[in-house]
C-alpha cells in the first residue's frame, strides 16, 4: 500500500444522463464548480467531459471545454485538470443498412477528438486504448486512431493517463510504450465494471496490474455499485483511485449522491481507514512528474 493517493474525481462524464438526474453537472459553470468542490474534499484530479447546457446531453464543443478550464484556472484552485479523448468514439451499426452507422452513433477523426487538448494543454488527459461493446454499439479506438492521438498529446506537452477497459486494450499499450508511441511514464487508469470490459473483481484487478511494468503509476475505479468495493481493493494492491458521478451515481443502495464532493469525501474515508491518506494536488504533480 501507498502512503500517499491520488484521487481522481470524473464530475460529470459522457453518458447520457444530463437532466435526468438533478445532481449531474451540466453547465460549463457546473462542471466549472464541481471540480473545485471535489479538489477541496479531497481530490487532487479532475477528470472532465462537457455537456449541451441546454439538452444536458453529452458535447464535444471547444468553446464548452474553453470554459470550463478558464473557471478553473480562474478561480486558483489547485487541481489537475485532466479532460477526456473518449467522445467522438461511438458507433452503433444499423440494422437494416450495411456500412452505415445508426442514430447515436458520433465517430469523429482523431484529428477531431483531441482537439481541445492542443489547444487547452490540460496538466493531464485520457486516451482510451482500445475499443469496446459498449451499450446497444461499441467504442470504436483503432491503434492508427490512437496512435494519431497519441502523438498529438505529446506535441501539446500533456500526460496521457491511459485508459484500460479489458487485458487486450493494457497489451496494445504495452506494444505501444515498446515502440515508443506513446510517452513513457503514462498514467495507467484500469476500469472495471464496465459491461462488457473487465469485470470489478479482485481476481481481475490482481491480474491487471500483474502486467503493468514494474514502477508503473496506475489508478483503478469501478462503475456503478463497484465505486467503493474497488477504491478499497486499488488502494491494497498500491494503487490510485477514481470516484465521481461519471461513474456511479449513488452514495450507498438507492440514495443519490448529493455531488461528487460527497462521493470524495466516502473514498476519502475508505483510504484514511485502510492507513493511508489523499495526495494533495501539489503532491499528485510531484508524484505524477508533471512539468
Amino acid at each position: 500500500m501507498q502512503k500517499k493517493i491520488i484521487l481522481t474525481c470524473a464530475v460529470t462524464g459522457g453518458d447520457d444522463t444530463g437532466l435526468k438526474y438533478p445532481n449531474v453537472p451540466v453547465t460549463p459553470a457546473q462542471v466549472a464548480q464541481a471540480a473545485i468542490v471535489a479538489c477541496t474534499a479531497g481530490a487532487a484530479i479532475a477528470h472532465i467531459h462537457v455537456r449541451d447546457p441546454i439538452t444536458g446531453k453529452p458535447s464535444m464543443e471547444l468553446a464548452l471545454y474553453r470554459e470550463v478550464v478558464d473557471r478553473i484556472r480562474d478561480s486558483g484552485s489547485p487541481v489537475l485538470i485532466n479532460l477526456t479523448t473518449g467522445p467522438g468514439a461511438r458507433f452503433i451499426p444499423s440494422d437494416s443498412e450495411k456500412n452505415t452507422c445508426a442514430e447515436g452513433s458520433n465517430l469523429r477523426t482523431p484529428e477531431e477528438r483531441v482537439r481541445h487538448i492542443t489547444e487547452l494543454k490540460p496538466e493531464i488527459c485520457s486516451l482510451d486504448m482500445g475499443s469496446l461493446n459498449f451499450g446497444n454499439g461499441a467504442l470504436i479506438n483503432v491503434p492508427r486512431h490512437i496512435e494519431v492521438i497519441a502523438a498529438a498529446i505529446r506535441a501539446a506537452g500533456v500526460k496521457p493517463e491511459l485508459e484500460i477497459f479489458d487485458t487486450g486494450h493494457l497489451a496494445l499499450s504495452l506494444h505501444m510504450l515498446e515502440k515508443k508511441i506513446i510517452d513513457p511514464d503514462p498514467m495507467f487508469q484500469l476500469v472495471l465494471g464496465v459491461p462488457w470490459g473487465a469485470p470489478a473483481q479482485t481476481e481481475t484487478l490482481a491480474a491487471m496490474k500483474s502486467m503493468l511494468p514494474p514502477g508503473s503509476t496506475w489508478a483503478a475505479f469501478g462503475v456503478g455499485r463497484s465505486e467503493f468495493p474497488m477504491v478499497a481493493q486499488a488502494v491494497l494492491l498500491g494503487g490510485h483511485v477514481r470516484v465521481g458521478i461519471e461513474d456511479n451515481l449513488y452514495i450507498e443502495k438507492g440514495v443519490l449522491a448529493p455531488d461528487n464532493a460527497a462521493l470524495v469525501t466516502k473514498a476519502r474515508t475508505i483510504i484514511e481507514l485502510l492507513g493511508s491518506s489523499l495526495a494533495t494536488p501539489a503532491e499528485a504533480r510531484v508524484m505524477l512528474r508533471l512539468a
